[in-house]
């Protein structure tokens, strides 16, 4: 019989992550440190393996921006849509006095 499951660490661990773009960045971190370790291993010249790791890093840091910005345009134009546009002088609903014959018009209402 199984023992009572931890709501919490479930739920932790499933869905994603409140900052996605943190997770991608730490990741790239990690490519940048690891792939001069493993060219130096291969048999790579350190000033080979030194020159990768400076592309990298270079690489990782104009992602990073590029993301950033994405985000904050995707908020900006989300926001944007979340208001309504109220129409040239701010007013909403057709009422009466949009298109309406006015009874002093002239015209006859029949």
């Amino acid at each position: 019989m199984p023992g009572p499951r931890d709501r919490s660490r479930e739920d932790a661990t499933e869905g994603h992550s409140p900052d996605p773009v943190s997770d991608v960045v730490r990741w790239s971190a990690f490519s940048c440190a690891l792939v001069p370790v493993v060219l130096l291993m291969c048999g790579q010249s350190f000033g080979g393996a030194a020159g990768t790791a400076a592309g990298l890093v270079g690489l990782t840091c104009a992602c990073h921006a590029l993301l950033r910005q994405s985000e904050r345009t995707a908020a900006r134009v989300s926001a944007e849509h979340v208001v309504p546009h109220r129409g040239r002088h701010g007013r909403t609903g057709g009422g009466n006095h949009r298109g309406a014959r006015h009874p002093n018009s002239g015209t006859p209402l029949d």
